[in-house]
């Protein structure tokens, strides 16, 4: 049985104490905050609330894995409800596009906006069918070992092409928007993403996506309770401040008010907050979160899609609106010079007169918050994903898991960092 102590209390952080509690280890887990949960606490304010995190829905494969694997089934503690609507893009043209999860219905969509576009897209999504088969098998459920790279994995994380490149075979330029949105809403330029990370699109189109009922709290509260009885024993309010490092391995965390002795460390925050690793992610920058704002609105509201996507003309913000009954959060990505109430009213949805209540959040409010950004790292080019850390570091004995490690950002990304470290660490 080794010791594990395992640095934040976000997503990442209580997936791998979990999984690693469950293989027999004496696991702690440290969290800065009182309390523990990072993006997936919601924001509460005169009897509204919200998602409070980048993410809201899941891939059910990544959690079932992780409830399985770490106790009870997931259908005995959480009810998944799939979604009929990925999302609604709305263009600058006036045109709009309600986008069902399966290849069919997507086509049928697209050409009732215009023929020639679904076909055009289904062509463009089905060409990633390789890439993800490739990714999936080497990349997101094996470690890897990036001076030891499979062939074909290599092919992929070696390519030079831009994902924004790569989306102009689309032709249109809603298509094409349709195709960054993605990686643009996660704050990244296209210009700088590889064109393998487009996969997105291919994951919806097969799998679908799934919200939580209850969202990210009942998530929380039953990773919460597995923790407990896994008997993980959770330090809040614990300030980390460096690892303790002999002869090149760790042997302990050390806090504010001592060191938590451990023979394995999983690091699940931004890995800058510990001087014995910030120099292996010098070369990499956090992506930013966008201006956030939740809104609390009363009265007759216009029938919205659980996210609809507003894409401006060009140097105009893209918004996004996630309504939950009259309880609303406003992303801004790009140049944002005016509040984001107003750009919408400017869109067409008036709302200005409906709202009860509102919190802002900057980006600068967000990463504070959470101690980190929870977008992760900046795509600056192909060999961004190399600069990553994890599932392993280069200290012996330490491993990352989140949003800034390997795979990635986003919630079915992170919960596969976890269980990539789960596979190297091993049963006790």
């Amino acid at each position: 049985m080794a010791k594990v102590a395992v640095v934040g209390g976000g997503f990442g952080g209580l997936a791998a104490a979990a999984r690693l509690a469950k293989l027999g280890h004496a696991v702690t887990l440290l969290e800065r905050a009182e309390r523990i949960g990072g993006a997936l606490l919601p924001v509460e304010q005169d009897g509204f609330s919200w998602e409070g995190g980048p993410t809201y829905t899941v891939l059910p494969a990544v959690l079932r894995d992780l409830f399985r694997k770490s106790g009870r089934p997931l259908e005995r503690e959480l009810e998944l409800v799939e979604l009929d609507v990925l999302r609604e893009h709305r263009f600058a043209d006036g045109s709009s596009v309600s986008l069902p999860p399966t290849r069919g219905a997507q086509v049928a969509a697209l050409e009732a906006m215009e023929p020639g576009l679904g076909t055009r897209w289904a062509d463009y999504v089905h060409a990633y069918a390789d890439d993800w088969e490739v990714l999936r098998r080497e990349y997101l459920e094996r470690p890897w070992d990036p001076a030891r790279l499979p062939p074909a994995l290599a092919a992929r994380l070696r390519k030079r092409e831009s994902l924004a490149r790569h989306a102009r075979r689309l032709r249109d330029d809603r298509l094409r928007q349709m195709a960054l949105y993605p990686a643009e809403a996660e704050g990244h330029d296209p210009r700088d993403v590889p064109a393998w990370v487009g996969v997105t699109a291919y994951v919806e189109q097969r799998f679908g996506s799934s919200v939580v009922s209850g969202g990210m709290q009942a998530l929380l509260g039953a990773l919460v309770a597995r923790l407990a009885t896994r008997r993980v024993d959770v330090l809040r309010g614990t300030e980390v401040r460096d690892l303790q490092v002999r002869d090149g391995r760790a042997i302990g965390v050390v806090t504010e008010v001592g060191v938590v002795e451990s023979d394995v460390v999983v690091v699940a925050c931004d890995p800058r907050r510990l001087p014995a690793l910030s120099s292996y992610v010098a070369r990499t920058m956090p992506a930013l979160p966008p201006v956030m704002v939740h809104l609390g609105l009363a009265g007759d509201l216009p029938e919205m899609a659980h996210e609809t996507v507003l894409h401006g003309e060009p140097r105009e913000p893209t918004i996004v609106v996630r309504a939950n009954g009259p309880a609303w959060t406003l992303l801004g990505r790009g140049r944002v010079d005016e509040d984001l109430v107003t750009t919408l009213a400017r869109r067409g949805i008036d709302i200005r007169s409906q709202v009860v209540t509102r919190v802002d959040r900057s980006p600068r409010d967000l990463v504070e918050a959470w101690g980190g950004s929870p977008y992760g790292v900046l795509w600056q080019g192909p060999r961004t994903v190399l600069r990553r850390l994890g599932p392993g570091t280069p200290v012996a004995g330490v491993y990352a898991v989140g949003a800034h490690a390997t795979p990635g950002a986003g919630l079915p990304y992170v919960g596969l960092s976890a269980a990539l470290v789960a596979q190297v660490v091993g049963p006790a």
